[in-house]
């Protein structure tokens, strides 16, 4: 069949009119070799290859979808035993022996492994069986279980692994790219480094762009950008391909390391080229205009990935909500809450709780402020930032809600979060405005009870409250205080 295939492939090549040259090209020398034996078509009749060539594709893919059937009945059997790994090994002794022998390049574990991916200490189990059977492993098999022991964070496995394929003389840059992949997973960018050098100088193979994509990434996660840059140059110089991986590192890089006019060069240059930006692609330049507050092309962003993007992409979404919450969008409130509305509700975020108090706060939303303070205490969250604080009294000053402000003052200092001058400054003013002296006076002794001595400031909001009210008596006490505490700019009452 494939002798069928290459003659209706030829024989298709040469009804196309190709222009004479002085030196012909080698496929062109190929094609025509390949003609002289080929006896002429008849286009009256449709020719033999190419109706064979049908039913060999037809009888292809049903043969594949049979063998991913097969491999697919013993996954399901295998999870149904959970890790057990006696169970586990007591099906693959019983039905994977066979699959192994009708499929002896190793395609049937390495497709067994793919469908487990989502389960890697089951696929660990096979991939142990599959190593103590006698039937010599491929180096694919190998690759696959250097990636699986990556996955899983064992890394002198994997080590192990690779070194027992290099023994057995399997020779294939898909063991450097899983070990690579292996130490670029679990931190270990210098080892990494060090193995590139290794397949550098193996003259039995050479790196692929699975290579240079491992090495990308590597330099990306360390926000070395001169180097990854580099990478991608030495890339162009060998002629390779560059694939959506690549594209999809080099962007991760950028927006690791914070530059954004370089992500957009990267994405322009991937949309300038034969290759069609994915999903991935638009929610890693989704995320990059988040960070950046750049909500214009954010919000067209995600436009573009709406209708395709998995509702799970929460780390995302929290991106999005922190840029709107730093923006001056007048709907940012509207635009967080259907964001909120994504969310698990199971899955709490102390940070993102605080970041909805500020918000709520600067938009003098009370009641949702309260809930999101009242969420906050529930899960023992603790504010420690003096900022988020004034933003908080700041509410309660906007909606004169001095009694709900003395009871979130109470609650605030038995959880711990921050204190500050700020809430009880707030609290005497307020009291002062509506003359409750005597409560105001009992804001003073909390003060002290916290450790904060009075304060010019203080003093001042005394003095102005006591005068308003008449406390003449009172005034010139707390003049007294300011002048024996050297305020002496402080304002005295005129003499009768």
């Amino acid at each position: 069949m494939k002798r069928a295939w290459r003659i209706g492939f030829m024989r298709r090549c040469l009804n196309v009119s190709i222009a004479e040259r002085a030196q012909p090209s080698n496929l062109i020398k190929l094609i025509r070799r390949y003609a002289a034996e080929i006896p002429p078509k008849d286009d009256s009749q449709p020719g033999f290859v190419d109706i064979a060539s049908l039913f060999s594709e037809y009888k292809d893919a049903a043969a594949r979808t049979e063998f991913r059937n097969s491999v697919s009945e013993l996954k399901d059997e295998i999870l149904g035993h959970g890790e057990d790994a006696d169970r586990i090994g007591q099906v693959l002794e019983e039905k994977g022996v066979d699959l192994l022998r009708r499929y002896a390049n190793g395609c049937a574990v390495i497709e067994l492994l793919a469908q487990l991916k989502h389960f890697p200490r089951s696929a660990m189990e096979v991939f142990s069986w599959r190593r103590n059977q006698s039937t010599p492993m491929t180096a694919d098999e190998y690759s696959k279980g250097i990636s699986l022991a990556g996955k899983l964070r064992y890394v002198d496995l994997a080590f192990e692994l690779f070194e027992e394929a290099k023994n057995k003389q399997l020779n294939g840059v898909c063991l450097y790219n899983s070990l690579m992949s292996t130490y670029m997973y679990n931190g270990l960018a210098t080892k990494c480094q060090a193995l590139f050098r290794d397949l550098k100088m193996d003259s039995a193979c050479a790196p692929s762009i699975i290579t240079y994509n491992v090495l990308i990434s590597v330099f990306g996660r360390l926000v070395l950008t001169d180097h990854m840059e580099a990478t991608f140059s030495e890339i162009a110089n060998l002629n390779l391909l560059p694939t959506l991986r690549t594209y999809k590192v080099l962007i991760a890089g950028y927006v690791t390391a914070w530059m954004w006019d370089k992500m957009e060069k990267a994405y322009e240059l991937l949309k300038a080229g034969d290759l069609i930006p994915d999903v991935s692609i638009h929610l890693l330049m989704l995320r990059g205009y988040a960070i950046s507050g750049r909500l214009e092309k954010m919000e067209a962003f995600f436009d573009m990935v709406r209708d395709e993007i998995s509702y799970k992409k929460f780390p995302l979404m929290r991106a999005m909500i922190c840029a709107y919450s730093r923006s001056c969008d007048r709907r940012r409130v509207e635009k967080i809450s259907e964001l909120l509305r994504l969310l698990p509700g199971d899955e709490y975020r102390p940070w993102l709780n605080v970041l909805l108090i500020r918000l709520y706060a600067q938009e003098a939303l009370l009641e949702e402020m309260e809930d999101s303070i009242d969420e906050a205490l529930r899960h023992r969250t603790c504010v420690t930032t003096v900022k988020v604080m004034r933003c908080i009294v700041s509410c309660y000053f906007r909606r004169n809600a001095v009694d709900r402000l003395a009871e979130f003052v109470r609650r605030a200092e038995v959880a711990g979060w921050k204190s500050c001058r700020s809430l009880y400054h707030c609290e005497m003013v307020m009291y002062a405005a509506e003359m409750r002296l005597e409560e105001m006076e009992l804001v003073v002794v909390d003060m002290g009870r916290m450790n904060m001595p009075l304060s010019k400031k203080s003093l001042w909001i005394l003095y102005s409250a006591y005068e308003t009210s008449g406390e003449r008596s009172k005034v010139d006490k707390v003049a007294g205080m300011m002048w024996k505490q050297g305020y002496t700019t402080f304002p005295l009452p005129p003499c009768n």
